[in-house]
């Protein structure tokens, strides 16, 4: 029975005194993205395998130990997304959208599964916000996209992170290098961990990449990709950091930077920092220009970075940063029989229908319980209906900030609660009593 009451291990529930902030930090993100000209897209939480093998990479940790994968009852092998880039590509391709302009800059919000040891900031459900752009091979392309990953973390105020930028080449220029990682790893080889031996052969730059700490510690005496990098490769390096000083965006070179999927070229970068403890990296990302043709698609160049959401929020309140507080219920509407109480539900409807939060008695309280419920949650206002107010057509609405009472004909009711909350508001600023927003909530 335990087993029904508890969230399998590695996932979590996003409670709603908690969600708001979800909420804001996904749309806030989608909103800056836009700014950018990066416009939403939402793709299935699973595809085929074999989208994730060819595109992630079959000798990478994610692929090898972490997918879930399963065969559905057509018998067809279905894998949870552990990643955004390979479904946004499979959805540019199928739906042709490399024949619009270009570039198409696509973003999105997206859960993700990797099967890991959960921790703080590594769940086996987490989620992303992620972006994607296609079909621009300049190096102008790769800072815009480091350009907007900071935009982002400068509106929340985090000031503390550190952008580390690394060239790993392109397929030409990698022989060489995965030439001479062969020949260092060789020479090490019986301290490697055995999936690293099955690496050596096939790609020795994913030993770079192993969380192993004896074949972390072999890989920082490797050799460095950027004393291999070829000159088209470095010239646009050169040029990306060019971009990047020209937008006063600083950066450090951190060639064992190499990322953990395959699909990467050139240009790689992540923004780390030491306030979440080990899991620093809170956004990573780079460029990718063989993915959209080795999917099965035409030659388009893209790059685009992702931010891990749960680890952003971490690393918000390790900074002490302050989200905006949830809009509050604007208006309840107690009654003191049943009567007053259908009352209520037509008052609420129309209120509703206007865009104000508004609340009534659906569980049977007494009048003292409810009014003890509405200071509970926070409530703007208060209104009490009884058979007089009802004959009367006139209901008090109290202000529970300050006491007041001002009369609210029920005709036209909506309408006359809306202009007498904006009227109280504009007098209370007027006279600096209160924050006209806070007055409001979600009436402006």
């Amino acid at each position: 029975m335990a087993l029904l009451t508890k969230a399998a291990r590695g996932t979590g529930d996003v409670l709603p005194s908690v969600s708001y902030k979800n909420r804001f930090i996904e749309s806030t993100m989608l909103e800056i993205g836009n700014n950018f000209g990066f416009k939403e897209i939402r793709t299935p939480v699973f595809e085929h395998t074999e989208l994730f093998n060819r595109s992630v990479g079959e000798t990478t940790d994610v692929v090898q130990k972490e997918m879930y994968t399963f065969e559905d009852n057509g018998g067809r092998s279905i894998t949870l997304k552990p990643e955004g880039t390979a479904g946004a590509v499979r959805a540019f391709l199928e739906h042709g959208l490399f024949n619009e302009p270009m570039p198409m800059k696509l973003a999105y919000v997206t859960p993700c599964y990797r099967y890991e040891k959960p921790q703080a900031g590594r769940l086996r459900e987490f989620h992303q916000f992620g972006v994607e752009c296609f079909g621009a091979a300049a190096p102008a392309a790769d800072a815009e996209v480091i350009a907007l990953g900071k935009h982002i973390f400068d509106f929340f105020g985090i000031d503390d992170l550190r952008l580390e930028i690394n060239s790993i080449g392109c397929p030409g220029c990698r022989k060489n290098y995965q030439a001479a990682l062969r020949e260092y790893f060789n020479s090490n080889i019986d301290d490697l961990c055995e999936t690293c031996k099955g690496r050596l052969d096939r790609n020795p730059m994913r030993i770079l990449d192993c969380k192993s700490p004896v074949c972390s510690g072999i890989a920082g005496n490797a050799p460095k990709i950027l004393d291999y990098i070829c000159d088209d490769c470095q010239a646009h390096f050169d040029s990306v950091k060019k971009y990047l000083d020209a937008m006063g965006i600083e950066y450090t070179v951190n060639p064992t930077i190499v990322r953990g999927l395959d699909y990467y070229t050139r240009t790689v970068f992540e923004f780390v920092t030491g306030s979440i403890g080990a899991q620093s990296t809170v956004c990573g990302g780079g460029r990718y220009d063989g993915l959209v043709e080795q999917l099965g698609g035409p030659s388009v160049p893209a790059c685009g970075f992702a931010v891990g959401l749960e680890r952003f929020m971490m690393l918000l309140e390790a900074r002490g940063i302050e989200l905006p507080a949830e809009n509050p219920t604007d208006l309840y509407i107690a009654s003191m029989n049943d009567e007053a109480n259908i009352k209520a539900a037509e008052l609420a409807s129309q209120v509703r229908q206007e865009g104000v939060a508004c609340l009534f008695d659906t569980v049977g309280r007494s009048l003292k319980a409810q009014m003890k419920f509405a200071n509970k949650m926070g409530v703007l206002y208060t209104a009490v209906l009884g058979t007089d107010e009802i004959a009367n057509g006139v209901v008090n609405v109290k202000c529970m900030a300050d006491g007041t009472e001002v009369p609210v004909a029920l005709e036209d009711f909506a309408v006359n609660f809306i202009n007498m909350s904006i009227n109280k508001a504009v007098d209370d600023f007027n006279v600096g009593d209160v924050d006209v927003s806070s007055v409001l909530g979600g009436l402006l």
